[in-house]
């Protein structure tokens, strides 16, 4: 059993029931991290207040302060099962990344959520696939679970 990293359309998906993937990442919620285990970090928190409360996000209508209320109100229904993970990693460790194996700027973050997951006997839960689980040192495939495919 591991608790899950839940990246940023994770939360999105499952905060917004009218997400295309709400029901499936309902239905995995559930299944999984209602049952191992659940995390957050603040990157994950704060990008999921600020995709929800953009004014071009098609289907919530919140501002900053209402989407951090409503992620606190989901997180409070999980006391015995959610984790907070606070950044205690860099992307600068060497002996904890090869950033080398990164195609572009735009994996950083994904390898970032990916080695705190690791760095905290966790995994990482996606809708993205792709994500480069490899740059994490000592990583192996299992570090990643897309949930929606």
């Amino acid at each position: 059993m591991s608790v899950r990293l839940l990246d940023v359309n994770v939360l999105v998906s499952l905060l917004d029931s009218a997400h295309v993937h709400h029901d499936a990442a309902v239905t995995w919620f559930r299944a999984v991290a209602a049952v191992e285990g659940w995390a957050t970090c603040p990157l994950t928190e704060n990008g999921l207040i600020r995709v929800v409360s953009h004014l071009n996000y098609p289907n919530l209508r919140l501002s900053p302060a209402h989407a951090a209320e409503s992620l606190a109100l989901f997180k409070a229904g999980f006391p015995a099962i959610h984790h907070f993970w606070p950044d205690a990693i860099s992307l600068t460790d060497s002996a904890i990344f090869d950033l080398a194996i990164l195609a572009g700027s735009r994996q950083t973050t994904d390898a970032y959520l990916a080695g705190l997951a690791f760095h905290n006997g966790g995994r990482l839960a996606t809708l993205d696939g792709g994500i480069p689980w490899r740059a994490v040192r000592g990583a192996d495939s299992r570090l990643v679970e897309q949930i929606v495919r």
